[in-house]
């Protein structure tokens, strides 16, 4: 009985926050559903009126709902993929590359900024600045021995200034044509996507939806971050790979309105975690944080164009690409604008596997080192 009222609690929280994605949608941004439900989250959680429905602070909303969203934005990313952005990174393998070392490089130096002018340790300052995403690097944190809090705000304040900065842009520069050699090379649209309505297709959709669950569950018998997002949509396109050489395509029923759902689901998820309680006591972090991620943003904003000049990519499809706010964000973002997904996809992994290859042994090492230090400290005040 009191899962059944949590849940619809959560419902009524999700449905008043859609109020702020509606309202933004009437601008004609596609990536508004997302954005303003985000903001009417945020709005809620920080004044946490009774009638909102909000939940207990910092808890948020039942992780379902950003599972879910994260499911279906897989499925229907999975649908998309193809050869084509394969052979546009075999083409550009070298600059992308050293854009994402990069990338990993400027989130160091963020945590070295971050380590020299907070109060934070140079272990939790690294976890916190490392383009990894909300979903991997708080459990990374604790892993390692790294404040949780603090790398969580930090991974916060960059992924809502990403949120909030990058589609807006984007959503600009791909209105007016702005940058790139090329236009945005739109990901292929499955022929379910104009919503077309039949009983073969209503079972491919379950049957995707089924394989998708099958994927988000051995990502956590393999410990895949963001397994919802990453496990179904590998699992989906692994499925139309296998169709497509058996002669077979499967065209599932999916209208565009499921993109909507997903933006919401998200937004709701991602804001409604954030409280008062957060941002007390660490002004001076918070402030180091916010213009470090800022330094950060723009240090890969200049990357993307770089990219987007050499290789002749979208500018678009480029910033969205390598924008350090989190897979599942820029991942919607690309469908909503039909900028290439897939892409878009493949370097916002690419980057996580870099980070979660490169960096744990680094974190690792500094949290032995900091040990010794500690012991050495301890050891010296009982000996004298």
């Amino acid at each position: 009985m009191k899962g059944n009222k949590l849940i619809l609690r959560d419902i009524w929280f999700i449905l008043l926050c859609t109020c702020g994605g509606f309202l933004l949608s009437l601008t004609g941004m596609s990536i508004g559903w997302m954005i303003g439900t985000l903001m009417a989250a945020c709005f809620f959680s920080f004044l946490r009126p009774a009638w909102s429905g909000i939940p207990d602070a910092g808890k948020g909303v039942n992780k379902l709902w950003l599972n879910l969203g994260q499911l279906i934005l897989g499925v229907e990313l999975g649908q998309k993929l193809n050869g084509s952005v394969v052979s546009i990174f075999l083409e550009n393998w070298l600059t992308v590359t050293i854009m994402l070392i990069l990338s990993i490089v400027f989130a160091l130096l963020t945590g070295l900024y971050l380590y020299r002018f907070s109060q934070s340790d140079i272990l939790t300052s690294f976890v916190g600045t490392a383009p990894g995403g909300m979903s991997a690097m708080p459990g990374i944190a604790q892993e390692v021995g790294a404040n949780t809090a603090t790398v969580t705000l930090v991974q916060t304040i960059r992924v809502l200034l990403v949120v909030l900065t990058i589609p807006i842009l984007v959503f600009f520069l791909h209105s007016h044509d702005i940058g790139g050699s090329s236009p945005a090379a739109p990901a292929a649209i499955p022929a379910s996507a104009t919503g077309q309505l039949s009983l073969a297709g209503i079972g491919i959709t379950v049957c995707f939806f089924l394989i998708a669950w099958a994927g988000a569950f051995a990502g956590k018998k393999l410990r895949i971050p963001a397994r919802w997002l990453l496990g179904s949509m590998l699992a989906v396109a692994i499925t139309q790979v296998i169709s497509g050489a058996l002669g077979f395509e499967p065209t599932a029923w999916w209208p565009q309105g499921m993109n909507v759902i997903s933006q919401l689901f998200l937004g709701a998820s991602i804001g409604s975690r954030f409280h008062k309680e957060m941002f007390r006591g660490v002004r001076k972090t918070l402030t180091v944080a916010f213009t470090g991620s800022i330094g950060f943003v723009i240090a890969m904003l200049l990357c993307a164009l770089v990219v987007s000049k050499v290789t002749g990519i979208s500018l678009t499809t480029s910033i969205l690409a390598f924008s350090p706010g989190g897979i599942a964000e820029m991942a919607s973002t690309s469908v909503a604008l039909h900028a290439d997904s897939t892409f878009v996809v493949t370097v916002q992994v690419l980057r996580l596997i870099l980070v979660i290859a490169m960096l744990p042994p680094l974190f690792r090492f500094l949290h032995l080192r900091t040990e010794r230090v500690k012991r050495k400290k301890i050891h010296s005040l009982k000996t004298r």
